[in-house]
Parts: structure tokens; sequence; C-alpha cells
């Protein structure tokens, strides 16, 4: 079926007076139809505007009334020439959407607020509503692709969805991701952002747990829950040498790097621990709570304080051989009170337990607690998260340790 195309082209000429397309009706952009508009857009607060086509819009863009969609086919492409501002009193609900505008560095001023069900195609120039006020969401089954220095999100970026999601954001022309994941309520909403300046004249850097040597001084994310829904699940930051200073890169390279998070309670940064990908140039960790989170370089004494040594491979196939995830430490004085908590790529927790290894209480590739799979079943072959939590030196001087790695389950 060839496209039908529907034009809307209103121009006008004259002393003070601009070109501007109005709908104060109702409009309806069909499957294969196309709709373009090179004035400025404006569906009126008596306007119903529902794209299941696609819409073309060249100018400002502004919404007062009804902006949805019916089916899982409309896209719309902001392809200006000039800034566009993106405006309006309600919620744009829109499917597919291009951003595709060259004429400056931050060409998209997004005021008003839109909501993204489809894919987000970041192609050319960034989304400032940092400055602008807007607000921009991505539901549950959206993504985004072409993100880059040259085009993502500078401003908050919310996410509404049971699914694991890596945010389209940066700051000053810099594309700086982090991820967050939870899969275990469909209702859950974050919000994150990300700031390329020093963060210790808001939280200071001296006021820091012991094993922290340095908080990084030149970048941090803002992460946060925006509903009582959202659980607790595995947050994501990334390193880059164009932003991260290169203590910090290094850090990496020698499994000194870890995730540290503002503690508003004690007003103290808190290292939160971290399973490093160097591949990926990311470093991932469970997390029970969120706010202002950035990177942090561990002590070369406190990486391991107790010199635990952790078998991260399991093969529980009853050979006696790696048959059960194995931490062996010194002494109990080293580790008291482990707590251990395994988390799949999905960031849903599958297994925890307190007083790890006592009574026989080990993980052996099957599930515990309020899960996504029952109890008695055996989880599948796949890489996982694991997280560290214990208490180690002396009862009167006792200290608290978090650290997290991959934990690697076989079915052989």
């Amino acid at each position: 079926m060839q496209k039908q195309i529907f034009y809307i082209v209103i121009l006008c000429f004259g002393v003070g007076l601009q070109a501007q397309t109005s709908n104060k009706g109702v409009l309806y952009i069909s499957e294969n139809t196309l709709f373009s508009t090179v004035s400025r857009f404006d569906n009126l607060s008596q306007g119903t505007f529902n794209n299941d086509g696609e819409s073309y819009i060249y100018g400002d863009f502004n919404n007062d009334g009804v902006l949805d969609f019916y089916e899982s086919t409309g896209m719309t492409k902001f392809m200006g020439s000039d800034t566009q501002t993106i405006s309006g009193t309600q919620v744009a609900y829109l499917h597919n959407v291009l951003f595709n505008n060259s004429s400056s560095a931050s060409p998209f001023q997004l005021s008003g607020e839109i909501d993204i069900s489809g894919i987000a195609d970041f192609y050319q120039g960034i989304v400032d509503n940092d400055n602008y006020g807007g607000e921009i969401t991505f539901n549950n089954g959206s993504s985004h692709i072409n993100t880059s220095d040259l085009s993502h999100v500078d401003g908050f970026v919310n996410k509404f969805g049971d699914e694991d999601f890596i945010f389209p954001i940066g700051d000053g022309g810099y594309y700086r991701l982090a991820g967050t994941s939870v899969a275990t309520d469909s209702d859950a909403f974050f919000t994150a952002k990300y700031f390329f300046e020093n963060s210790d004249a808001l939280y200071s850097h001296d006021s820091k747990s012991e094993d922290i040597q340095e908080i990084n001084n030149q970048e941090y994310w803002t992460i946060e829950k925006a509903n009582e829904a959202t659980e607790n699940g595995l947050v994501t930051l990334s390193w880059r040498a164009v932003t991260t200073p290169s203590s910090f890169v290094d850090a990496a390279q020698n499994n000194a790097l870890t995730i540290v998070r503002w503690d508003s309670a004690s007003s103290t940064w808190v290292d939160e621990g971290g399973a490093i990908n160097l591949d990926d140039q990311t470093i991932t960790t469970g997390v029970t709570n969120y706010g202002i989170f950035t990177l942090g370089r561990l002590n070369s004494d406190a990486e391991m304080p107790c010199a635990l040594e952790i078998y991260n491979y399991v093969s529980p196939n009853g050979d006696g051989k790696n048959d059960f995830f194995l931490i062996d430490k010194t002494s109990d004085e080293c580790a008291r009170n482990l707590t251990v908590q395994v988390f799949n790529r999905w960031g849903v927790k599958v297994y925890e337990m307190a007083n790890y290894g006592e009574n026989g209480n080990v993980f052996d590739g099957h599930s515990s607690g309020r899960l996504t799979v029952k109890d008695s079943d055996k989880l599948p072959a796949s890489t996982y998260y694991y997280i560290l939590k214990y208490e180690y030196g002396s009862n009167v001087d006792s200290k608290f340790h978090k650290q997290a790695g991959f934990l690697y389950l076989s079915d052989n």
C-alpha cells in the first residue's frame, strides 16, 4: 500500500505576522499517511490530534489539547532548520520520535511535556529541558537509539515501567549514561539527570567513609525513585576519559573503582561497591537507597578488607567442584554477619541470605525469597551480579564493607 500524503502548509506574509498551523478540531493522521507543517504547529485546547502515520514538524510545536496515537505505528519527526521550541500545557503522547536538527548544538528547547512509548531516535541535536523546564518520559517498552555527544537530553529524564533502562542523559556537550534495573513492578518510576560539575560544593567530599580515598570532582548523577512502587535494584554508572578524572579511569583497571552515594541521613558519602565492566566502561551495583551518585576511588588497603577469597564460578552439577558460591574467609572476626545478594542481569534479586555459609545456607543456583521464579526452580545459566555486605575489624572498632562483582552460573 502506498502512503497517502497529507500536507498542511500555511504561508503568511507581512510585518509582525508569523506563519502558523493551528488545530482546534479533530485531526487524525492514519497509518501510511504523511502530515507535514513548515510553520509552527499549535494544537489548541479544543484540538485533538491523533498520529498513527508520519508527522513532520519543521517549526515550533505546542500542545494545549489532546495529542495521542491509537496504533503502534505513529512517528513524529522534529526536523527544523532553526531552533525548535516544544511547548504546551498538556502532555504530548508520542509513539516513535525522531530528533534531527543541526542548526545549533541544542536546537530543541523543551518547555512542555512529551511522553514516548516507542523508540526515540536521537539522530542530531540536544534536547534541552534543563534550561526550559520541560519533561520527557519513557514508557514501558520504550528505548532510544543513536544517542551521542551530539544528541541526548540535557536535563531530567523519567522512566516508567519494569524494564532495565539506560537514560539518554548528558551535560556540557557530553552523553553520560546511567542505568537502572528493576523488574518486579510495572509501576516503577525513576527520574535521572547527569551533572558535568563538581558535587563538592553541595555534598562535601571531606565527609566520606574511610575506605573511600577520593571522590570524582568533575561529574555526578542524581537517580531518584519517583513513586512508592519503585523497588530497589541495580544502578549502573559509566566513565569516560573526556569527563572522568584519569585517576578514576586507572582505578577501574586496578579494580579500585566503586560507586558512591551521598547518604543524606548521615551527610556522608558511602561506598556502594560495584562490578566493573572494562569493555563497556560501566560499573554496576545493587542499592537500597537512591539519590546522588558518582564514582569513588578506594583506598588500596580497603579494596578487600579481610582478604576474602571469592570463587565466582558456580556449576551445581553434583561433582563436588564449584557446586556453590564459595566465599572463603580467614576467620569469623574477619567478616562477620556476612549477607549475600544475587541479582540477575535485569536487576531482579534472585537470592539473599544473612549469615551466609552458616548451617549450609549457600547459593547453589536456586532462587530464594519473593522472586519471579519459584523457590524450587533452578536458575538458568547466565552471568549474575553478587553483592556482599559484612562487618569486620574488632568489636570495639567495627567497620562495614560492601562490594560487588560478577557471578557466573553454569549448567554443566
